[in-house]
């Protein structure tokens, strides 16, 4: 492939029928902004410059794909042909392939964009056309054909009449162009700038069939990748189509998933062989699953690294990384910066925040453990919490290794409990705790007798 590619994303578009705020482009699909699909897909044949037209002023678009893409700026959303005559200082004088693809058709993918333009150059089209054949064209651009196969019109469905209707050939909004004859067909259309229809893409394709350049029109194998999302309805949609393949990958790469319909596994997570995954888990992006790991019902992992072997009960993980063997939940919540070692058990009720664990340490049950660093095999008792925060500053806790904090202990931070030392239940400690000592940190009883009596 001898020309460089550059890809114009059409991102203007405004979220009427999504009822939403959030610009169109940047409306989540399974956890990522909706044009990111687009710029991966094209970016994965080698795109050297890809541009974004958007509407001028839009700050939030901008942030999202900063680096991603350089920005054009389409204030009147009166096509698309318009759209992309703002990014012509991009490819124009260039010898390249320009692709223009919809900011809203998440479902594309590179292998596509590769078979499209294999055909675009075997067969030396100036522009092609992306198709596909589908059951249900309401709503398309129907793609006439002569008798040998070459695309002669693209019709707008409200401008067809009933033959054109009954095709199933659509168009899916995504063109390939010789940079040459884009050019061309953007100077020589006579755009009524009233009409909006008259601003249509196609027309650019219209151009070029009647001048006797050479357009085709390339049909997807997967009709499903160039499905677009207008209204949360065809959001729901993609996104089934989109988590039934991320699942249905997984489990060919050996990975149990128990419920694939309940569950929900976003685009880049890593999942090892032999893993176990049960009904109703989410596993969000930046999550990295080793092998032989259960992830129980019901949990919530985001941007986790689980390693091989450990078993988690109905559990939220944030930003978090899980060692070897160790055992989570059920209920637990493990919050960013959190460590888990080798064998240790994070029982129910529990919570970890900017801590490290080391191996073999035991947090039954009903306790919060917060900026702080824990040696090997220390036991928590029931209820124990680390005081990290006094109103202003956030300090840490140190316990060595071999420590037992007894039920109902509060360790004041800064505090520092030394190797092998014991902490009797229900104390209060804010001063260091001695290697091997116990620290008693309570009031002696009192029994008052009769008090009941008295009392009444």
């Amino acid at each position: 492939m001898a020309k460089d590619i550059i890809s114009v994303v059409l991102a203007a578009g405004e979220s009427e029928q999504m009822k939403s705020n959030i610009p169109r482009a940047i409306f989540p699909v399974l956890g990522k902004p909706m044009a990111s699909y687009a710029l991966d897909a094209i970016n994965g044949l080698g795109s050297a410059k890809n541009v974004m037209v958007i509407k001028e002023g839009n700050e939030d678009i901008e942030k999202a794909y900063e680096n991603k893409a350089e920005f054009v700026y389409q204030n009147e959303a009166i096509g698309t042909l318009d759209a992309v005559k703002k990014a012509r200082g991009f490819f124009d004088n260039t010898s390249s392939y320009v692709f223009v693809l919809p900011a809203d058709a998440p479902l594309i993918d590179t292998q596509t964009l590769i078979s499209a333009l294999k055909y675009h150059e075997e067969f030396k089209n100036e522009a092609t056309v992306i198709t596909a054949i589908v059951d249900n064209p309401d709503g398309y651009g129907r793609v006439i054909r002569n008798s040998i196969g070459d695309v002669v019109s693209i019709v707008e469905q409200k401008n067809a009449n009933q033959g054109e209707l009954d095709i199933n050939e659509v168009n899916s909004s995504m063109y390939i162009f010789n940079s040459e004859a884009l050019s061309y067909a953007l100077d020589n259309y006579d755009v009524l700038s009233d009409e909006y229809d008259k601003n249509n893409l196609i027309h650019s394709i219209e151009v070029l069939i009647k001048t006797g350049r050479r357009v085709g029109a390339y049909d997807a194998d997967d009709a499903d990748a160039i499905l677009g999302i207008n209204d949360r309805i065809q959001l729901f949609e993609v996104e089934a189509i989109m988590r039934s393949k991320i699942n249905m990958e997984h489990m060919r790469n050996g990975v149990t998933i128990m419920a694939p319909a309940t569950t929900y596994i976003e685009p880049g997570v890593i999942i090892g062989q032999d893993t176990v995954i049960e009904p109703n888990v989410h596993l969000r992006a930046g999550t990295v699953i080793g092998k032989n790991v259960k992830v129980g019902a019901n949990s919530i992992i985001t941007n986790c690294k689980i390693h091989d072997g450990v078993d988690i009960l109905n559990s939220v993980m944030v930003d978090s990384e899980v060692c070897e063997g160790a055992h989570i939940g059920p209920f637990a919540y493990l919050r960013p910066n959190s460590k888990i070692g080798k064998n240790v058990k994070i029982g129910d009720f529990v919570e970890i925040k900017n801590a490290s664990l080391d191996e073999g340490t035991k947090v039954s049950h009903l306790t919060y453990v917060g900026d702080s660093d824990v040696g090997k095999k220390v036991n928590f008792g029931c209820g124990c919490v680390t005081v990290n925060y006094d109103g202003k500053k956030k300090y840490r806790t140190t316990i060595g290794d071999n420590a037992f904090i007894g039920c109902n202990t509060n360790l004041v931070s800064p505090v520092t409990v030394k190797d092998n030392a014991y902490i009797a239940a229900g104390s209060t400690i804010t001063d260091e705790v001695p290697e091997s000592a116990l620290a008693i940190a309570r009031s002696r009883q009192i029994n008052k007798l009769d008090w009941k009596d008295r009392r009444k």
